[in-house]
């Protein structure tokens, strides 16, 4: 663990953090959150009775989409040769999805933050897609919980 911060100069100006010395290797992030809504909400989804369509895969869709253009949204974020991302979205009875993102590359930085993005936005498309029914959903524990590859090795959520 560093004890500075790395997106920052030697005059405290933002600045993207220099990977041309490190080596590639396997890198794996895994994020995880939620949405919770009203349990009709929910019961709509399942159903496949929400007006825009298939909620579950279009914000799943939408996560993959959105790991893949993490640079564009995160100013100081490497643009990523990403080889892997999967988003997996579970209903969780009786008032929740949850969402978990894993994203995967060969290269000098790590993928946390795309993992990360991904979780967030497909959070965002169902709350996109049920707002006629429920503005009252919220978006809630947003974190990485596995992490794995370069120099600082893995981390694990602990419960």
């Amino acid at each position: 663990m560093t004890d500075r911060l790395t997106h920052f100069d030697e005059a405290g100006r933002a600045a993207m953090v220099d990977v041309s010395g490190k080596a590639d290797t396997a890198r794996t992030a895994v994020a995880r959150g939620r949405i919770v809504m009203r349990p009709e909400t929910l019961a709509l989804i399942r159903q496949g009775e929400i007006g825009k369509g298939d909620v579950l895969g279009v914000a799943r869709l939408a996560g993959i989409m959105a790991a893949k253009r993490t640079s564009d949204l995160i100013p100081l974020c490497h643009p990523l040769l990403i080889s892997k991302v999967s988003v997996d979205l579970t209903p969780a009875e009786p008032d929740a999805v949850e969402i978990e993102a894993m994203v995967k590359l060969t290269g000098q930085t790590g993928v946390e933050m795309e993992a990360l993005t991904a979780v967030t936005v497909a959070a965002l498309t169902i709350y996109d897609m049920c707002k006629a029914v429920d503005r009252g959903m919220r978006i809630e524990a947003v974190r990485v919980v596995h992490k794995s590859g370069g120099k600082s090795g893995t981390y694990e959520e602990t419960a």
